[in-house]
């Protein structure tokens, strides 16, 4: 498989690794936006959080807390952003399912999670709702 983080869980690519477990490994992100951004993996290859099975989500998401706090701790970072790109048109330039951890500190220049993208629903919300909620 080509799959560069599956290449890293193997061993085969080198990564500066903060912490691994029998099902999840997170490591510093090669290209960070801030100091201590951190990319948190399942071993499983699974391109999107859909494709993971339920019982890693949960483990993944474990991790993703346990790693969130080491990093707020060392690094004295006041806030995160955590977030995940499921899919190309979200930004996913790794397909493999990760999700980010990113130390935020005061007048760092970043906004919150809004300011990726604004774009009025067109729809009402009643409407978006009902989509949502009837297959659910």
């Amino acid at each position: 498989m080509s799959c560069v983080f599956c290449k890293i869980v193997r061993g085969e690519l080198p990564a500066h690794k903060v912490y691994e477990d029998a099902e999840t490994v997170a490591f510093l992100d090669i290209h960070p936006m801030t100091e201590g951004h951190t990319l948190v993996i399942p071993k499983l290859h699974a391109e999107r959080l859909a494709d993971l099975p339920p019982e890693l989500a949960g483990k993944l998401f474990q991790t993703v807390q346990r790693v969130a706090g080491r990093i707020t701790q060392a690094l004295e970072a006041p806030a995160l952003n955590i977030g995940v790109n499921d899919g190309r048109a979200a930004g996913q330039a790794v397909p493999h399912l990760h999700v980010h951890i990113i130390p935020r500190f005061p007048g760092d220049g970043g906004g919150s999670i809004h300011s990726i993208l604004y774009k009025p629903q067109k729809r009402p919300l009643e409407e978006i709702h009902r989509l949502i909620a009837d297959t659910l």
